[in-house]
């Protein structure tokens, strides 16, 4: 199934974060002109540990809503699963940034089970794990290069 020009888009301008953190801790001469240029948040993993905990949490609110879209005990499941990256990302980000990017990429690595179960449901688009699976891919990517470079 053809993922939506529109999503697929914003999807990829999506993942900027992640990868110019990552071609931060690669590039010194690019980390200190980002440091001097956007500031010192904006560079290596810090930009994309923020921006993972922050990408969780919208993530959350996204199978929120495809939950809206069922009633009775799936809904309660739905509903119930559609918290855990927020809550993930809250708990398990903040320590150093190892093993901060690791439980990150656990992170994803679970949304996109939570992504497909909810895509096995019906409640999401047919294109979304065309799109998902790309993502997430270049999401744990950039991060490992914070976790394992």
């Amino acid at each position: 199934m053809t993922i939506p020009r529109a999503a697929l888009y914003l999807g990829l301008a999506g993942l900027i974060p992640f990868l110019w953190g990552a071609l931060t801790l690669v590039s010194t001469d690019l980390a200190q002109w980002g440091a001097r240029s956007l500031g010192p948040r904006f560079v290596g993993p810090y930009v994309q540990l923020s921006y993972g905990t922050i990408i969780l949490a919208f993530m959350s609110g996204v199978l929120w809503g495809f939950s809206t879209k069922t009633t009775g005990a799936q809904a309660a499941a739905g509903y119930g699963l559609s918290v855990i990256p927020a809550l993930w990302a809250f708990f398990m980000v903040g320590s150093g940034p190892v093993s901060s990017a690791i439980n990150l990429m656990a992170g994803f690595a679970g949304l996109l089970a939570l992504d497909f179960m909810f895509w096995r449901w019906g409640l999401a688009p047919k294109w979304w794990m065309n799109l998902r699976v790309l993502l997430t891919a270049l999401v744990l990517t950039s991060l490992a290069v914070t976790a394992f470079l």
